[in-house]
């Protein structure tokens, strides 16, 4: 059984990826050729942005929004600990400092309501993460951003596809930031992501930092960095964009089946009445999760941990977090979480497996 079935989906749009790798080869454009401004203009289209900009991977993405907003040393970002490191990574790397606010237990996202006691003088930025496929409360960030003037950069790494109160995710606050990995819910065959903006001085920027810098050619009238989206890839999004609204209803339905088989032995998602969620994973929690993680490799179910290890206990952070905020509940479902197998075209009879073979493993352990 796989974690995350790609070869299903490949099956069903094998000719159109192969004809469209094929005319890349043709023209032999492989670095900005037509498919990039081509899927730019579908993917801005998808969320109803007005400017979507390809870069070479999702953290890249965080990067370079992070870079056009002029973030520089000492600057703050405030986000959250319970996510991937590439989420305070880039604010590192530009010589900011990440501020951690804990996050609502029950979508897994970072608590509005602590937002506020955590912004100083050298804030900058918020910076909330769409966990699991679920958008974070953006009316609350962003009226606290415009409050004190701050920007909103939207990690949506796990998010492309879903909606906030019929808005869709990636255009939510000044910059929305995706990743095209091959495990997300729209994923090409290698790395990739996007920024978006409806703010056209934004937009320019981010285009001339993901190439040196450049204006015009060998005109380089900013710092930037080598951040192009392949071609290649950017055809494999167009076919898989093809295929995407389908995939959007399939995920809903996967989830559904299994909230049916498992509402009453684990906790399950959580998603808020005014959410869609894309289902990046789908995540429930459990106590001796060691041992309900090994008596499900025992049948061939493959788990996953997102993640075991919230980011200010990382080593890299240590030097870095100085802040006495109470993390607590990152901290605690750290210790909880575990991710199913889950695809579009997971089967019934897989879901049934998976489903029944959980429960044996919570229950023979009286554990929950």
């Amino acid at each position: 059984m796989q974690f995350i079935d790609l070869k299903k989906q490949y099956q069903l749009i094998e000719q159109d990826v192969i004809s469209r790798i094929n005319k890349v080869l043709q023209h032999g454009t492989y670095i900005m050729g037509p498919e990039i401004a081509e899927v730019e203009d579908k993917l801005a289209t998808y969320v109803h942005a007005k400017h979507a900009i390809t870069v070479s991977s999702g953290t890249d993405a965080l990067l370079v929004a992070l870079m056009a907003l002029g973030i520089r040393p000492d600057d703050e970002v405030i986000t959250t600990p319970f996510t991937f490191i590439a989420t305070a990574e880039t604010i590192r790397l530009l010589g900011a400092k990440p501020v951690f606010v804990d996050i609502n237990p029950l979508t897994y996202n970072i608590d509005p309501a602590q937002i506020e006691q955590a912004i100083t003088p050298k804030t900058k930025v918020i910076m909330p993460v769409n966990l699991y496929g679920q958008c974070a409360d953006y009316d609350a960030i962003n009226e606290i951003a415009a409050e004190y003037g701050l920007y909103v950069v939207e990690d949506a790494a796990q998010s492309f596809g879903a909606t906030y109160k019929n808005r869709f995710s990636c255009n939510l606050g000044t910059i929305g930031c995706t990743s095209f990995f091959p495990a997300k819910p729209l994923g090409c065959y290698g790395d990739g992501g996007a920024c978006f903006t409806d703010d056209d001085d934004l937009a320019d920027k981010i285009r001339k930092i993901r190439n040196h810098g450049q204006s015009t050619r060998y005109n380089h009238v900013t710092l930037g960095m080598n951040s192009r989206f392949d071609t290649i890839q950017a055809a494999i999004l167009i076919a898989k964009l093809h295929i995407f609204d389908n995939e959007v209803r399939l995920r809903s339905q996967v989830a559904e089946k299994y909230n049916q088989a498992l509402s009453d032995i684990v906790a399950i998602p959580h998603i808020e009445a005014y959410n869609t969620s894309i289902y990046a994973q789908y995540t429930v929690q459990v106590a001796n999760r060691a041992e309900v993680q090994a008596a499900l490799q025992e049948q061939g179910i493959p788990t996953a941990i997102h993640y075991p290890v919230p980011l200010h206990k990382q080593p890299v952070f240590s030097m870095d977090y100085w802040g006495d905020a109470d993390l607590s509940k990152s901290e605690h479902l750290a210790t909880r979480v575990m991710s199913l197998p889950f695809h579009p075209y997971l089967s019934d009879s897989e879901i049934e497996f998976i489903s029944e073979h959980l429960k044996q493993a919570i229950l023979s352990k009286c554990i929950s």
